[in-house]
């Protein structure tokens, strides 16, 4: 494929319905977004979008080698001087930057696109998109990439705060004060909604959120009904519309990640249900101790493992460890996850329980081992843990060697881990059905889509519905 080329001049028809595209570049945030926009994109070709984002988000994104004549990439200003080297000790330095000159720096991008923009899809994090589009008479279309758990957390932050002070209530105290989350503890919210630092960059950002994302003419989930039915029924009361349309990972696939260092072909001489897959994602390595933990835990289970790390962490494995599991398990600088999630012979994830790892997880019917880090992992392994029954958490840490080697025996050898797969199995199946063809995702899909491709019939502002 031919990739676009960001910052592309393109002409736009000012006749033409235009739909401005905001993206939050950090983590995996942009790779949904992108891939709901190319869908939307491929079926409306009359229409025209144009997607804003850093240049560094705009080179890493998969799905920004797709070709579609109606779809333009924009970079945004990231806010860094031009030799700032990112610190891996300070990872809110960049979001720091990046937010002193937002919303500027969307501004002078979308200027550049010479149309005005008719609708304009942000990402959640990205509040102040309901202020652009109320300037130009737009309707604003937010996205939550995340859980429909972590969002109700983010909605109901002062009612949290007013409830629940960390100094004197016990962390695993429930939250059935909040409509949906009463299988959640106090401990499993993220960081700055009741405990940590409140003034973070973060933290003051996700409670603008959970207090503006009311106002969006529309919002987007990416998750699907029946998944986590009780909340969801409460956020619907809370936005003028609300959209589920997800996993967006299988409503609009992105396209398939090069395997470089043959891990399709390594799973291929496993028995089905197996290989223990193992990936912490792009951000975060648990400490030292604990990946020593889960080496040691690995060859004492003596289960085949498939164990995507970066560099950083290999040289933190305990001594000899690669050399005595050499033909048992294989680790590499990075696995396509997706295509390995959906291979047969997988049989486990341990993972940080991102959202979008989750969703792929799921997607490819595998359980999960949960380590969370940051944001919204804890509770994402908790839903996975506590009320969909398909994974085991360790939200501490790993612990210890026979801690991991008892989980991973509990996941890949016996009842209770079939079981999981089982039940694994059938959610993968509801997520097939509801991005399927009349299945409720793609059914809410096809709204959206409508509401874009009929723009002359939309009245917005003024609370009312535009659905």
């Amino acid at each position: 494929m031919v990739a676009i080329e960001a910052n592309q001049t393109q002409a736009i028809n000012p006749s033409t319905t235009h739909v401005a595209v905001l993206a939050f570049p950090f983590g995996t945030h942009a790779s949904p977004l992108l891939s709901l926009t190319c869908l939307l994109a491929s079926s409306a070709p009359h229409l025209t979008f144009s997607f804003f984002t850093t240049s560094r988000s705009n080179a890493s994104l998969s799905a920004s080698k797709t070709v579609l004549p109606n779809l333009t990439l924009y970079d945004v200003s990231d806010g860094a001087p031009d030799d700032y080297v990112p610190s891996p000790i300070d990872p809110e330095g960049e979001v720091e930057l990046f937010m002193k000159v937002t919303p500027d720096n969307f501004r002078s991008a979308m200027a550049s696109g010479a149309a005005r923009a008719d609708f304009i899809i942000s990402d959640s994090f990205l509040s102040f998109a309901g202020d652009l589009a109320a300037d130009v008479g737009a309707v604003w279309v937010s996205l939550w990439t995340g859980g429909p758990c972590s969002l109700s957390s983010h909605v109901y932050t002062d009612l949290l705060r007013d409830r629940v002070v960390p100094a004197r209530c016990d962390e695993e105290m429930t939250l059935g004060f909040v409509p949906g989350l009463s299988g959640l503890r106090v401990r499993d919210l993220p960081e700055g909604v009741v405990s940590g630092r409140l003034d973070s960059v973060f933290a003051r950002l996700l409670h603008t959120m959970g207090q503006e994302i009311h106002r969006a003419d529309l919002v987007v989930l990416n998750t699907f009904d029946g998944l986590n039915p009780a909340v969801l029924s409460d956020l619907k009361t809370k936005f003028r519309q609300c959209l589920p349309l997800g996993p967006i990972n299988l409503l609009a696939p992105l396209p398939p990640e090069p395997d470089r260092e043959s891990c399709l072909s390594w799973l291929e001489r496993h028995e089905p249900r197996t290989v223990v897959f193992i990936s912490f994602g792009t951000i975060m390595t648990p400490p030292a101790h604990e990946l020593a933990f889960l080496a040691r835990g690995l060859e004492s289970a003596r289960v085949p493992f498939l164990w995507s790390m970066r560099d950083a962490g290999r040289a933190k494995l305990p001594h000899g460890f690669l050399e005595r599991v050499k033909g048992r398990g294989l680790v590499v600088g990075w696995a396509p996850q997706r295509a390995v999630l959906a291979h047969r012979a997988v049989a486990v994830f341990v993972t940080h329980c991102g959202w979008n790892s989750v969703l792929e997880s799921l997607a490819g019917g595998v359980p999960m081992i949960g380590r969370p880090f940051i944001g919204d992992q804890r509770i994402n392994a908790r839903v996975v843990s506590h009320e969909w029954g398909i994974g085991v958490g360790f939200d501490t840490g790993f612990v210890s060697e026979k801690a991991v080697k008892a989980a991973l025996e509990v996941m890949v050898r016996s009842p209770v881990g079939e079981e999981m797969r089982e039940m694994a199995r059938a959610r993968a199946e509801d997520a097939a059905c509801a991005v399927d063809g009349g299945g409720s995702s793609r059914a809410n899909f096809e709204r959206l889509l409508g509401l874009i491709c009929e723009r002359g019939h939309v009245k917005v502002g003024g609370g009312q519905k535009v659905l």
